[in-house]
């Protein structure tokens, strides 16, 4: 597999990267995780606008899903060669509405799924191309969830937004890479249910045996590199920040 960071500042973007935007490449087959505030734009730096397969929305906070509504024009408005078929959404329960909410002048209320064929997510294994991947719930205060993405023999993990739960160690269980947020700041915010610090990040993935962690969804007010040390004060395996255009071979 091949994971493409196409954004991960988290709440907004920052002046180095567009907000939570994942692709995860396999076969042939363009797997994209969130499309967050500014991904839309940067993920054109690395495929065709219209080179997608799949789409995955871990929860419905603007900064993981509001490109959906220009990635809809760029489908439905389409001209050249005609309106594209529906491409398949894994999203939360009401993702439809959502969209639809936020872009507000939709031709009908059903324009949305005339591109996107949505998928409610529920926990669970499915198959998403050639993908094998597992949902879990996670902690955060609407419906979210983090995936696994098993292609191969090998294995991806993108927390999505969580505080710390249990469902996180269970889903990210021997993962070779672990894609983690890691918003707040030890010792600075404390806020249960919402989102991880550097350390709690760095304890998931140690309890995970993950084979790699890489650090993502950090805001433009937090610093990563304190989050990192944070993060390697209590994981001992291989660790990162995420940047924008960074490549992973899996």
């Amino acid at each position: 597999m091949k994971l493409t960071v196409v954004g991960c500042s988290g709440s907004f973007p920052s002046a180095e990267s567009a907000c939570s935007s994942y692709l995860v490449e396999a076969d042939g087959f363009r797997l994209l995780l969130d499309m967050g505030n500014g991904a839309l734009g940067e993920l054109q730096r690395h495929i065709g606008l219209y080179d997608l397969d799949a789409i995955f929305l871990s929860h419905l906070h603007a900064d993981h899903c509001i490109d959906m509504c220009g990635y809809f024009v760029a489908r439905y408005y389409r001209h050249e060669g005609g309106r594209c078929p529906a491409i398949p959404v894994y999203a939360p329960d009401g993702a439809e509405q959502r969209l639809t909410t936020a872009y507000a002048d939709t031709p009908s209320d059903k324009s949305m799924s005339e591109v996107f064929d949505f998928h409610m997510l529920k926990p669970g294994w499915f198959e998403i191309g050639p993908f094998r991947v597992r949902t879990e719930k996670v902690c955060h205060p609407v419906e979210a969830y983090g995936i696994r993405v098993e292609h191969g023999g090998k294995s991806l993990v993108y927390s999505g937004d969580t505080g710390v739960c249990d469902e996180l160690d269970t889903l990210a269980a021997g993962t070779d890479l672990f894609l983690c947020e890691a918003s707040f700041t030890y010792g600075k915010e404390d806020i249960p249910g919402l989102h991880l610090n550097g350390r709690e990040a760095g304890a998931h993935a140690a309890r995970a045996g993950a084979g790699r962690l890489v650090l993502t969804h950090i805001p433009p007010w937090t610093d990563g590199e304190r989050n990192l040390a944070d993060a390697r004060a209590v994981y001992d395996g291989p660790s990162e920040l995420a940047y924008a255009g960074a490549v992973y071979e899996v």
